[in-house]
């Protein structure tokens, strides 16, 4: 079973980088994982809910166990979230177009953090 495949069966799925606006892919992911009956923790600290779901404005704000991390955000923000990802024990995240960097991928493989560069939004 390849890393994507064994990703897409996990159920609790935070999304950094949620957002309000609905033509952006931080709201379009929530939407579809949602709709494909995951259960979708948006983080993002601007907002208070995103797409009917309650947002929180971190990782750590979220008391249920996190499988897999989707990171929608500036590569610059992202190396503070897979920080914060290695610091939970969280050990798969998902990097969307324009999120990735060497850095982030540098960190992860020192970390054991297992990466998937692909668009979860494609792949459901």
């Amino acid at each position: 079973m390849s890393l994507i495949e064994k990703t897409m069966k996990m159920k609790n799925w935070a999304v950094v980088g949620a957002t309000t606006k609905k033509n952006r892919y931080g709201h379009k992911i929530v939407k579809k994982l949602n709709k494909n009956n995951y259960n979708v923790f948006p983080v993002n600290p601007k907002f208070e809910e995103v797409n009917g779901l309650k947002c929180y404005p971190d990782l750590s704000s979220i008391e249920a166990q996190i499988d897999v991390v989707d990171m929608v955000v500036n590569p610059k923000h992202g190396i503070k979230v897979i920080k914060e990802i290695n610091k939970l024990g969280i050990k798969y995240v998902w990097l969307q177009p324009g999120t990735r960097s060497q850095e982030i991928r540098d960190y992860a493989a020192e970390n054991e953090i297992e990466i998937v560069e692909d668009c979860i939004y494609a792949r459901l």
